[in-house]
This record gives C-alpha cells, structure tokens and sequence, in this order.
C-alpha cells in the first residue's frame, strides 16, 4: 500500500512543482521516488526474513530484515543529499514565485503521508519489526518535508517578489530533517546487524520464569539476540551440585519450555546447567 500511494504522490508532486515552479515540491516528489525503491526493498526483506531456518541458515533468515531498513536509510540519506545540493543551487538563482495551487497540492499530500505513517508505524510496533519501522519514519519523514514547502511556498507567496528563494530555503530545511530521520532509523538496524544486546526487559522476563521453575537456585549468563522478528536467548541456570545429569537435563527443559511459551517471541532457547559452586547473590533467585 505504502509503495502505491508513493508511486501515485510522486507523480502529482513532480507535476505540480514543474507546473507551478516550486523546487520544494519538486524535491518532495524526487524523495517520494526514492521512498518507492525504498519500500520495494521492507518487501523484499520481509519476504526472506520470514523464511523458515535451513541447512545454510540454521538460525533462519532474520538479519534480511535489518538490512531493508539500512537500505531504506541509505535512499534517505542520498535523497536528502540530492535535495540539500539543487537547494543551495537554486538559492543563489533567481526564478519565478510558486503558483498558490502548489500548496493546496502540499496540504493534501500531508494529510496522507502523515496519516500512512501512523498507520505503518501501529503495525511496525506489533511486529517488532525494524525495516517497517524504518518504513514508518520514511513516510513521517516526507511528510516533514512536505510540511517545509508548504511553510516555504507561503512565505514566498505573501513576501511577493523578492521572496522566492524561500522556497528553496524550505526544501533545504526538509533535507536536513531528511538526513536526521535517516540517521535515527538505521541505528537500530546496524545494532540488530551487530548482534547489540536488545530490550532488556526480554533478559529480565527469561531470569524471572527461570526462577519460577523448582530445583533452579539462581540464573547466571544470560544473552539475548534479535534476528528478525525473533529473540534467542542463551541462559545459564545454576541449580544443586549433586543433582544428576538426567534431574538437570529436566530442569533445562522445563526452564526453556517456559520461555517458549511465556515469550512468544522467542525462537530459540540454549540452557546451560551450572553447579551451586557458582551462585552468588547477584544470580540468587529472590
């Protein structure tokens, strides 16, 4: 849907700021195409992210989903550069004054680009998921954009002659906006990329459900991992030296199918049993 809408917001911005000689639309329709490769790239992310593990990827295809949302920031970042220099360009060359439908063109493309941006934003939130958040932030970023020229065509309009490079100062101002926006978004992915440690709520919930189960005295390491949608997390369990292998090949069991069902988003759970030798009162269950 975001792509469509893109595709057909494209069209009407590039037509408009021609028409109605404003570089500002214009920019806004330059970086409404990028948002279409762009989003075409969340597609094929999430496409492979979902695939199931295999022999090649036996903790499944995740991380193509992190890499869509770098790529996403990757056509902010040269749409914001592209803008920021034909902006500085026209600034210096003097040129006719926006037509007044150019900014009724710029309420409307708003309004839909705001709205689109909730609306992906809701579903990145429910999905937990970094390339259509990334997705999100590029809409609200258009629409930013979108609200620039719309300040810059008004302040050309009532300055009158005199007051066109507004404008472009506008679409100068969108760029930086566009560059900060982009920045924000491919942070999370190049630290999902880097295997950085996620919320740590997920950490706290493993150790709190570890220690619900009898016989674990305490948890230890405990590391968590994003790849995709999912989490893994590897867990050390300290529980009674003397117990036999087979008691605490129990209680790893019954420790990891308790995340597994209390964490739905964990895929995998790795227990390691340690001896109460290791307990301290930090690792104490409470």
């Amino acid at each position: 849907m975001g792509v469509g809408v893109n595709m057909a917001l494209a069209v009407v911005k590039v037509v408009a700021g021609v028409v109605g000689h404003s570089f500002a639309l214009i920019a806004d329709g330059v970086e409404s195409t990028g948002d279409v490769v762009s989003g075409l790239a969340v597609v094929w992310g999430l496409r492979i992210a979902v695939r199931p593990p295999d022999e090649d990827h036996p903790y499944g295809h995740g991380k193509a989903e992190p890499m869509a949302a770098v790529v996403v920031g990757l056509f902010l970042v040269a749409a914001a550069l592209l803008i920021g220099a034909e902006s500085i360009k026209l600034i210096r060359v003097p040129h006719e004054l926006p037509a007044p439908f150019t900014l009724a063109v710029l309420a409307g493309v708003l309004a839909i680009k705001w709205s689109l941006s909730r609306y992906v934003g809701g579903i990145a939130t429910e999905l937990e998921s970094t390339a259509v958040k990334a997705d999100a932030w590029h809409h609200l970023s258009d629409a930013l954009t979108s609200g620039f020229a719309f300040i810059g065509i008004s302040v050309a309009l009532i300055g009158g002659k005199g007051w066109e490079a507004a404008d472009d100062w506008a679409a100068l101002a969108g760029s930086c906006v566009i560059l900060f926006n982009a920045w924000r978004q491919m942070k999370p992915a190049v630290l999902e990329l880097s295997d950085a440690s996620p919320d740590p709520s997920i950490e706290k919930k493993a150790r709190t459900l570890a220690c619900s189960i009898p016989g674990v005295l305490g948890t230890e390491k405990c590391f968590v991992r994003k790849v995709g949608f999912s989490f893994y997390i590897d867990l050390h369990v300290v529980v009674d030296g003397k117990m036999t292998v087979r008691e605490g090949h129990a209680i790893a069991h019954a420790v990891k199918d308790q995340l597994l069902i209390d964490i739905p988003q964990v895929a995998e759970v790795l227990i390691h049993i340690e001896p109460e030798e290791e307990l301290t009162m930090s690792t104490k269950c409470n």
